[in-house]
């Protein structure tokens, strides 16, 4: 059941006080002022709605969880550090509308909604902020600066036979919980992650002698830790096999799950094998697994000297300012990303929806040279200046100048999304848990913008 708003957090400790510790910092009270309007939590209730799951026990008020949330992307706490420092701070309790007498949500909760919400619901609220900005913050968007970046993946450097070592191990802890359900006569799947770990660390030693037989040791090896993912593959399709044959009567709907379960898993280790395969025979992979736990991660190659290959997302950030004067700091939309490493042309038609569905209309739209002057042209036919850096000119010598320098501002922007309000790193798992993540730390980033303009 959906509770909105929580009951008043006052009490008689609270009343009691001093005046200092029952106000709010600065910052706090501005956002208290705009989270306590209900048209943000709309989404949230309509999305509960739709739900089959509306009914039930009674959620944490959704008033207090996104407070909870809107602290979480600030400060980069974890779940578990969350609940422990708003529960030993006055300031956060009041700013979350828990009282001094009540006890704080439990991190899991928290956690699991976070996953149920989703990122369309993150979207919706995002969407509210940018509404009420422009119509009751008299927020006027005259500028459009887009850049894309990489949200990378909570992962570890993928190599092939790191990967063949975890499917097996994947494939083996998942057949013994489902084993049970297949009943007598089932036959599980080998633990082969000992043997692959084996060939694992024989490709480590090989590589540290620097021999010039160490190529084709490790591709030996590789392809060795690619015939036992192979195995347990086969062996995993079998159990699963004989899970939908004895899906029938009481629990059938746990066993078609449980075999749905593991062939998705399968899938992906048959990928893994396949990729080396590939690679033994010098054939060129495309779409390539970087991660058993997180299959929607990809390779993307932006040309960094630091990183040049990371593993995660590519999203299209937007940020809609009111001038185009040094540090300028605007409103930012929902950011859209797509599984791979799109161009930047192709994720400008769903930024470009953004903005008409927003209803705002810039003037000057400032971009890097990654941008093609047609698709531009084409989704942005309403800006009176373009500027592409490199590629299209938006006019006089000053107002290339001008733009220039607004457009080097979204790199600076990225950087501070990144590191202010955990945009680096992405710790939900695949691409809607990426949503997620990107979609709270740009909720925060505007509330935290309009607080400014409000304080």
């Amino acid at each position: 059941m959906l509770r909105l708003v929580g009951p008043q957090a006052e009490c008689l400790f609270d009343v009691g006080l001093p005046i200092e510790v029952r106000e709010l910092p600065e910052d706090l009270a501005a956002l208290d002022v705009l989270l306590d309007d209900r048209a943000l939590l709309a989404p949230i209730w309509e999305a509960w709605a739709l739900s089959a799951r509306c009914q039930g026990r009674p959620s944490i008020a959704m008033d207090r969880y996104v407070r909870l949330m809107v602290i979480k992307m600030r400060t980069g706490w974890g779940y578990e550090t969350l609940v422990r420092e708003v529960s030993d701070s006055i300031h956060l309790r009041r700013f979350c509308r828990i009282a001094l007498t009540e006890r704080v949500p439990d991190e899991s909760t928290v956690r699991k909604l976070t996953r149920r919400l989703g990122p369309d619901v993150v979207d919706e609220i995002t969407r509210a902020v940018i509404d009420k900005a422009t119509r009751e913050r008299r927020f006027i968007a005259r500028a459009l600066r887009i850049d894309s970046t990489v949200v990378e993946s909570d992962i570890r450097y993928p190599n092939d036979a790191a990967l063949a070592a975890d499917a097996t191990r994947v494939l083996a802890r998942e057949a013994r919980k489902v084993k049970a359900l297949a009943g007598k006569g089932a036959r599980g799947v080998r633990d082969r992650s000992r043997s692959a770990g084996q060939k694992l660390r024989a490709i480590s030693r090989t590589v540290a002698r620097r021999t010039g037989q160490a190529k084709s040791t490790v591709l030996r090896l590789t392809g060795e830790a690619g015939q036992l993912v192979q195995r347990s593959v086969d062996e995993a399709r079998k159990l699963a096999q004989q899970l939908r044959q004895r899906a029938r009567g009481r629990g059938a709907k746990a066993k078609q799950r449980a075999a749905d379960r593991l062939d998705g898993l399968a899938d992906r280790a048959e990928k893994v094998a396949r990729q080396i395969t590939q690679r033994l025979a010098g054939e060129k992979i495309t779409d390539r697994l970087v991660s058993m736990a997180d299959p929607d991660a990809r390779p993307i190659r932006k040309g960094k000297l630091r990183s040049p290959t990371e593993f995660g997302y590519v999203f299209q950030l937007a940020e809609v300012t009111e001038n185009t004067r040094r540090g300028a700091r605007g409103l930012i939309l929902p950011a859209p990303t797509r599984i791979g490493s799109p161009n930047e042309s192709d994720l400008l038609g769903a930024t470009a929806a953004e903005l008409r569905r927003a209803g705002l209309n810039p003037r000057d739209v400032a971009l890097d040279g990654g941008f093609a002057p047609g698709p531009v042209a084409e989704h942005l036919p309403d800006a009176s200046k373009v500027f592409i850096a490199g590629r299209q000119s938006a006019g006089t010598a000053h107002a290339d100048r001008r733009l220039a320098r607004y457009r080097v501002g979204a790199e600076g922007r990225i950087s501070h999304l990144k590191r202010g309000y955990g945009m680096r790193r992405t710790r939900l798992r695949g691409q809607p848990g990426a949503r997620t993540s990107v979609g709270w730390s740009i909720l925060t980033y505007n509330l935290d913008t309009l607080a400014i303009r409000l304080a």
